[in-house]
């Protein structure tokens, strides 16, 4: 997918209804009030080679933060890190426990007029994992 193809489809889920049940989706996986999109994944298990996937999908998020800013304005980076220490002394709801345990850092726009939140990370913290670039819009307020 290019950058118009990830704005696409992050407005499209804007407004797509939240199933009932946790499952997959045609885009990655949904449950109560939350969807979470794949925008791309690639896995290297060579750590030079998984850098370099890494600072690319960096690269595609800030443009994919670039257009969303232009649109919703600003934000500063949103840090996950303290979601995911949070989640040891509090109960944090789904979308946010999951995406704190996946991402250090996430941009994060309310989108006016939807009632959902839209979020933007990169995932992947060693070699070991896949590296993902994710969408997560939902109806539940960040912690």
């Amino acid at each position: 997918m290019n950058i118009a193809q990830h704005l696409a489809l992050i407005d499209e889920l804007c407004y797509r209804p939240f199933p009932a049940e946790h499952g997959p989706s045609d885009v990655g996986a949904s449950g109560p009030g939350h969807h979470v999109a794949v925008l791309d994944a690639a896995a290297d298990s060579d750590p030079a080679r998984w850098a370099v996937v890494v600072d690319q999908f960096e690269k595609d998020r800030d443009a994919v933060y670039e257009l969303l800013a232009s649109r919703w304005g600003d934000t500063p980076p949103y840090n996950l890190q303290t979601v995911l220490l949070r989640t040891e002394r509090e109960e944090i709801p789904r979308p946010w426990a999951e995406l704190s345990e996946r991402a250090d850092v996430a941009y994060l726009w309310e989108v006016e007029g939807t009632g959902r939140w839209v979020a933007v990370a990169v995932t992947g913290r060693d070699a070991s994992q896949e590296v993902q670039l994710l969408a997560l819009v939902t109806e539940i307020d960040p912690p």
